[in-house]
């Protein structure tokens, strides 16, 4: 055989296995032409049955034709199932775990949660508040058999085991000669945590040697459970703690799908004030993916997916141990579940509450949540709770405020030296000068503009903080004052059905009482304010409109916040008009006059910020001189 005949054999033999190759059916091929077969038979056996029925069967015949058809039957879902087939065919049952808090029901058909009822709460329309039920949520486990099967356990039937205490269920999952799967429920009593155990029994005889793990697959729906839907969406989303990380969450606006490369502690579906955690005890999740969808449904507000991988080893004995969270976005109740816990496992589930990033969240951690619970042992009306908290607030930022005041009232009584020295330089072109003289008379008095900001600032983080606080806190919900039925929602005195362009989508179809009051106060204390603090000095054209328009913003802004909310700022506004109002009274502006009068005569102690100013002030007035100069001489 010469060197081209090898050449041309090893040719052929390439050709005929590009060829097998690539004509190779596909899996949904195989499984199409196993239906196809199956049909088949299932038509050969139905025409036997007719001939048996035609010709008058004996009682032994239809014997052994229905003992045929069994042998069929369970030889399919052998081929299907393989040793599970025995969980392929039987009748779904419900079985209920409850407690004074939750009412957990369970189906045998996948073994899994089909339904969850807290007891102590209702929805914003006196309903029973339920998370979800039948249909809207899915839990499945995928399974590779030793011939590479793919069972989903969702499809079959798991036989039922209960204590007699009702407080424990077991699911097994049968695969013979003792060979099973099984999931174990658990419900303490006054308890929001439900314990859910995998185990597996003899499983390395069925599954495939190279399992490490169980694909994972959780759907569930977020029902709508307050009064304002666009608001509540805001607060809904996926949420999820990484292994060795802090929390975080999916966007609350728009859809999303995302892959974690780290492992993961837990995955939530938290609405505004209630959520549905998994959480992996001792072994973090891996290949985690989320799915999020904003649902058009009236009473669902998102479609939340998860596929993961949970770590199982299927050696017997073997446990993997899993907890769902069903329950309330209560930060002390949330936080009580780590008390237990050592610090390198911590759940951190009170960052289910958003209350704002690191500085807000601190304040609210250490001044806000504290004094409120401390406020709630002795007092049912929130109302009063929230205008005791308030009254706190303000008393702890009083020193902050009263410096604030004393700086305007500094800048107010020397306003008509201010306006001499606007007098003495007028123009455009001196106002350098004019600037450098009024600078000059404040460092000389011992006043300074910016002495009136910095309380301020200073002031920012605890209203951010509360900001953040009154939407996000559960005892506030359903909580009647005065006429607000609920003050974790608005407070609506008019409302109307028909869609109004730029107006609904922004502002709503209401009008809250609370924050309209609020956005009166504010209007009032602008005018008030600005009276209070007009040094003399001339303003930018339309900022005294800007000043009067930022109340109005605030209206639309906080229209569909909550009531409590609203009624804080409303307080917390008029508390700051009797605290001005009340320092006017006391402090007596000619001994304040003749204080920085006073000062003028004392040697002038300039800081370095105050010098680095005045010599930052000395080069840019040279710098337009020379311009002018210049100018000139064109």
């Amino acid at each position: 055989m010469d060197k081209n005949t090898v050449i041309g054999f090893l040719l052929i033999g390439v050709i005929l296995f590009a060829f097998s190759w690539l004509n190779r059916p596909t899996p949904e091929q195989i499984e199409a032409q196993r239906r196809m077969q199956d049909s088949l038979q299932a038509v050969e056996i139905l025409q036997q049955a007719k001939a048996l029925k035609e010709s008058d069967p004996t009682p032994a015949e239809e014997e052994h034709w229905v003992e045929a058809e069994d042998s069929l039957k369970n030889s399919r879902l052998v081929q299907r199932y393989g040793d599970f087939y025995k969980g392929a065919v039987g009748e779904e049952q419900f079985f209920v775990l409850e407690n004074d808090l939750l009412e957990v029901t369970l189906s045998n058909k996948g073994g899994r949660v089909t339904s969850v009822r807290l007891k102590k709460y209702q929805t914003y329309d006196s309903l029973p508040l339920i998370l979800f039920d039948g249909k809207e949520s899915s839990f499945n486990f995928s399974l590779i058999t030793q011939n590479n099967r793919i069972i989903n356990t969702k499809n079959l039937y798991f036989e039922p085991v209960r204590t007699a205490d009702n407080q424990m269920i077991t699911f097994r999952l049968d695969a013979g000669e003792g060979r099973y799967l099984a999931y174990t429920y658990s419900l303490p009593s006054d308890s929001y945590m439900v314990g859910f155990d995998v185990k597996g029994n003899g499983l390395d005889e069925v599954l495939a040697p190279s399992t490490m793990g169980l694909d994972l697959e959780w759907n569930q729906v977020i029902r709508r459970q307050e009064k304002g839907r666009r608001f509540e969406e805001r607060y809904s989303a996926i949420y999820y703690k990484f292994a060795t990380d802090d929390v975080e969450q999916t966007s609350d606006s728009k859809d999303e799908d995302i892959s974690l490369s780290n492992k993961v502690r837990w995955i939530g579906y938290k609405d505004q004030f209630f959520s549905s955690v998994l959480i992996a005890n001792n072994e973090p999740l891996e290949s985690v993916t989320l799915q999020q969808k904003i649902s058009q449904q009236s009473g669902i507000l998102k479609d939340c997916k998860t596929k993961a991988v949970l770590p199982f080893d299927i050696r017997e004995g073997e446990t993997a141990s899993l907890q769902y969270y069903f329950g309330p976005n209560n930060y002390s109740l949330l936080k009580s579940y780590d008390e237990a816990r050592a610090d390198d496992n911590k759940l951190d589930l009170q960052r289910l509450v958003p209350l704002g990033g690191s500085v807000f969240r601190f304040v609210n951690t250490w001044l806000v949540i504290p004094v409120f619970n401390f406020f709630g042992k002795f007092i049912s009306n929130y109302g009063i709770i929230i205008l005791l908290l308030t009254l706190v607030v303000k008393l702890l930022l009083f020193p902050l405020t009263y410096k604030s005041y004393m700086s305007s009232a500094k800048m107010r009584v020397l306003r008509p030296q201010v306006e001499a020295i606007n007098a003495k330089y007028p123009g455009q072109d001196k106002a350098m000068e004019k600037q450098k003289a009024i600078m000059e008379l404040y460092s000389r008095a011992g006043a300074s503009p910016m002495s009136g900001c910095l309380p301020m600032l200073l002031q920012m983080p605890v209203l951010i903080a509360l900001f953040m606080f009154f939407p996000s806190s559960i005892e506030l919900r359903q909580q009647s004052f005065l006429w607000a039925k609920d003050l974790s929602t608005y407070d609506a005195i008019v409302s109307w059905n028909t869609y109004i362009p730029l107006i609904t989508p922004y502002f709503g179809n209401h009008i809250s009482l609370f924050c309209l009051l609020m956005t009166i106060t504010n209007i009032v204390y602008t005018k008030f304010n600005m009276d209070q603090t007009n040094t003399g000095q001339q303003q930018m054209p339309g900022m005294k409109l800007m000043m009067y328009l930022m109340p109005v913003m605030f209206l639309v802004f906080f229209n569909q916040y909550s009531a409590g909310l609203s009624y804080y700022y409303f307080v917390s506004t008029l508390i700051t008009i009797i605290q001005t109002l009340i320092f006017r009274s006391v402090i007596n502006e000619d001994k304040l006059l003749a204080k920085l009068e006073a000062n003028k005569k004392k040697p002038v102690k300039k800081s370095g910020f105050m010098a680095r100013l005045e010599e930052a002030q000395r080069r840019q007035m040279e710098a337009v001189k020379k311009q002018q100069q210049q100018q000139r001489k064109k």
